[in-house]
């Protein structure tokens, strides 16, 4: 802080000493907010016997808000400086002392954040005065590090996104604690968006509807954040209409105009008068966090203040008789946005449940009449043609759609709505939703059992938008391909898309691999087109100009229902033409594919080589419940699988049923294998402790395909980076990082190794981490082409495959033990040559030209 007030702040970077311990400003921001959290909600609890935790939330929230806010102004030169520490040493109640303030607050600026009428909470509050007088000094110099006149207010918004994952508990001794709410601790953690991601949602909802429209135009438009949390997208939105009206004003030559209601100063920037008209007419935001809510409301309060000085705000008070802000309460509301009022559901409550009716909340903005333009009818015509193309229609069916325009209106907003939507919806996994599935189900028609809470947010987006109004949003990319995202990708379809920009597993958000991907679409007739972009680094100047050089288009009605893969037309029409020359892998294998063995315990029964001789040693027969065990560093492409480790199986039901239900289970396991019961019996205790054992503590956990692993079988690892596929005839089973194909099938470890079936695994299967998750529901929907036997062509390519298959397999071995790097370099000629035969083999029977080819070779590089 010193540095910055001093004017040093670049010699100080530099300076290498200071720099070992820092963190980030949000990051230290929210450690201060935590520790005054907690401080003032214990001191709280333990005077104010009667308060319940809403109450106690809420006045802690307030109270910190409240003086965050005053700082702010201090620091800005707007309120005086020191005027808190004045107040709390003034002999009396420090506590009282402060409310005093916070009522003056109220006179000077209206910002609803010290309105009394509606808190009657905190004013009869009893917090001591050393907790107050410990709170205010570390607001100012030397304690407080912050120097709040540069804290940007997206610095804010970050910390207090972080801040508002957490809630005060009361516990059953009268005390207070802090943790986190569990949706945060499902989802491990609370991640701000990055602001290049707000920034470019923004541009592209917000910035298309006002370019080229006069102040007078945009002061009609409605934006709005269903799930605003801290307001981080509002701000966003409410900062780059800030900058167009500058712009706008500046271009017109206002600069130079002498007039009291000039919107713009002379030094070119908005007034507050201005900034404020802006704020109440344009920015809306909803969230089921009260606090939220208020966080919302102190942020955009703060960017509405940059810029003032004592002097403007005095000259707003006497010229205007105006006080300083807006009150937002009609602006942001607390409520559940996708949940609206219903008698026939028991929530157990509407106070936990939290129903909200839009239309109600902001009546203002779904009061329009529908309107019957010449674009309407036109797009009405459209639907109309389309409709009766594809199905049997009456002829009266256009002049009933353009004349009541009934169906429509509901359809695409022609009855009013935000122009825009925005946001990023919390990560909320579908095991937290509850009860509140059963409301999605009959109010959602994206509603999937096991879809996460981002689905709703999709589709209530539309429902909120008018006539041709944008919805942009950042969610996890999972619904693109999971079962779950069927019914979500089927109402898409019906949706005009405009783009979609997918991140894979790049680390967008701090700390989280969320696969994340932008969506926008446009609340009209749905078009065939829309574009893409797989953005593949991080590392650019400007995200706008780095997803216009990746996009390409995608045509919607190619896009398959169980799954979309957002590729070019090319490569879709491509993908389509290999589906049509196979069936989806699940059901080439009868659905037989299966994960690895899950011990619980690896240290009891992993073991290795020397350990293995030396227990058969002892004793030979437990030779027999010993068997050869593969981790993922033991699968290499095309080579025989060789271990030095091995399990000790005794799977569920084994010792029941070997022993004919002995009386003294463990007795006969010691009888019977001796050295093994003798090895296994330091790890009782922990054996006991798994939730997956079998009838006892030394039997694995049950498993109906455990006989699957002594067939000829492929093996892969779950996670790859490159085609890795082995062929094992030995009986090893494997852990749970792998699974295998008991499928005695050289022919399918070809397609799976080569580039078309690497090719085929990065369309299906999710991305992360330079690689790809061969996740079950995923890989079984790759296309394998069985061959028809009957065709001689296909009988010939067949066995051509196998022949190299097995050359292959040999080829490898010699290379194990080969030391001669002429012999080496051959071997490695020889095992390039049968390789690219067989991946040529496999082109031809899936009947690939050379320019698809060349598309998947050109893919696969990438």
């Amino acid at each position: 802080r010193d540095a910055v007030a001093k004017g040093r702040f670049d010699k100080f970077v530099q300076n290498d000493t200071f720099k070992k311990g820092t963190q980030t400003l949000d990051k230290d921001f929210v450690a201060s907010l935590d520790e005054w959290r907690v401080y003032l909600a214990k001191s709280i609890v333990l005077s104010n016997k009667k308060i319940n935790e809403e109450e106690l939330n809420y006045a802690v929230q307030q109270i910190i808000d409240r003086l965050i806010f005053l700082r702010f102004c201090e620091d800005r030169a707007v309120e005086q400086y020191g005027q808190l520490q004045k107040a709390v040493m003034t002999k009396g109640s420090s506590y009282n002392h402060l409310i005093d303030v916070f009522k003056q607050a109220d006179d000077k600026y209206n910002p609803g954040l010290f309105d009394f009428k509606k808190d009657t909470i905190t004013p009869s509050l009893k917090v001591p005065d050393k907790v107050i007088k410990h709170i205010i000094s570390e607001l100012y110099f030397p304690v407080c590090q912050y120097e709040f006149s540069v804290m940007p207010v997206e610095i804010l918004g970050n910390a207090y996104e972080q801040f508002l994952g957490k809630v005060i508990r009361i516990t059953a001794g009268h005390s207070a604690r802090i943790e986190q709410k569990p949706e945060v601790r499902k989802a491990g953690g609370v991640f701000y968006t990055p602001q290049y991601i707000v920034e470019y949602i923004i541009k592209n909802t917000v910035g298309k509807l006002i370019d080229g429209k006069s102040p007078k135009e945009i002061a009609q438009l409605k934006i709005v954040d269903p799930a605003c949390g801290s307001g981080s997208f509002l701000l966003g939105a409410f900062q780059y209409i800030l900058n167009y009206h500058a712009n706008w004003y500046i271009q017109k030559g206002y600069l130079n105009k002498k007039d009291k209601n000039n919107p713009l100063s002379p030094t070119g920037v908005l007034t507050t008068i201005e900034k404020k008209r802006i704020l109440v007419n344009n920015i809306f935001g909803v969230d089921i966090d009260s606090n939220a809510v208020e966080v919302s409301k102190l942020s955009l309060l703060l960017k509405c203040m940059e810029g003032e000085t004592a002097a403007s705000i005095k000259q707003q008070l006497s010229v205007f008789h105006d006080r300083v802000l807006p009150d937002l309460d009609n602006n942001i509301k607390c409520g559940n946005s996708l949940i609206d009022f219903d008698d026939e559901l028991n929530f157990g409550g509407e106070k936990k449940l939290k129903p909200f009716n839009w239309k109600r909340a902001f009546p203002e903005v779904f009061k329009h009449k529908p309107t019957r333009n010449d674009t309407i009818k036109s797009e009405l015509k459209a639907h109309y043609n389309k409709v009766k193309s594809q199905s049997v229609a009456s002829d009266d069916l256009l002049s009933k759609l353009t004349d009541t325009v009934e169906e429509p209106a509901m359809e695409y907003g022609l009855n009013g709505g935000f122009d825009v939507v925005i946001g990023n919806p919390p990560y909320v996994r579908q095991e937290l939703l509850g009860d509140y599935k059963e409301y999605f189900e009959k109010h959602y028609r994206v509603f999937h059992g096991m879809a996460d809470l981002y689905s709703y947010f999709i589709e209530k987006g539309k429902a909120l938008l008018r006539h041709d109004g944008y919805f942009g949003i950042i969610v996890a990319n999972k619904w693109m391909r999971a079962n779950y995202g069927e019914p979500l990708r089927k109402w898409l379809k019906q949706i005009n898309i405009t783009e979609i920009t997918d991140f894979g597993d790049l680390p967008v958000f701090d700390g989280a691999t969320t696969y994340p991907c932008i969506l926008i679409y446009r609340n009209s007739m749905p078009v065939k087109h829309f574009k893409v972009a797989n953005v593949k680094t991080l590392q650019f100047s400007n995200l706008g100009n780095h997803v216009e050089e990746l996009q390409t288009i995608v045509n919607q009605e190619n896009l398959s229902n169980e799954g979309w893969s957002l590729t070019s037309e090319a490569e879709q029409n491509l993908l389509n033409k290999i589906k049509s020359k196979g069936i989806p892998l699940g059901k080439y294998v009868n659905e037989k594919i299966y994960r690895g063995v899950l011990t619980g315990l690896n240290e009891a029964f992993v073991i290795d080589n020397e350990t293995r001789k030396r227990l058969i040693k002892d004793d030979e027969k437990c030779a027999e419940i010993i068997k050869p065990f593969l981790t993922g560093r033991d699968i290499k492409r095309y080579q025989y699988p060789q271990s030095d480790k091995f399990l000790i199986f005794f799977p569920k039901g084994f010792t029941n049923h070997r022993s004919n239900s002995t009386k003294s289970p463990w007795k006969w396991i010691q009888e019977t294998y001796p050295s093994v019961a003798t090895y296994l019996k330091p790890f009782e205790t922990s054996g006991k402790k798994r939730t997956d054992m079998g009838d006892y503590w030394w039997e694995l956990r049950a498993c109906d395909y455990y006989d699957e692993f002594e067939k000829p079988k492929i093996i892969y690892q779950v996670f790859q980076v490159t085609p890795c596929f082995i062929w094992d005839t030995k009986g090893h089973f494997c852990n749970n990082a792998i699974w295998i194909i008991p499928k005695n099938d050289k022919y399918l470890l070809a397609i799976l190794n080569s580039p078309l079936g690497w090719y085929l695994i990065s369309q299906y299967c999710t991305q992360i981490q330079n690689g790809f998750q061969l996740i079950y529901k995923y890989l079984e929907k790759i296309p394998i082409h069985s061959i028809d036997f009957a065709a001689q062509n296909e009988r010939i390519k067949h066995d051509e495959i196998l022949k190299d298959v097995d050359l292959l397999l040999k080829l490898n071995e010699e290379l194990k033990i080969t030391k001669l790097q002429l012999s080496v370099g051959q071997l490695k000629q020889q095992i390039a040559h049968a390789e690219n035969k067989i991946n040529q083999l496999v082109y031809e029977l899936y009947e690939l030209t050379p320019e698809e080819i060349a598309v998947i070779e050109n893919s696969n590089k990438d």
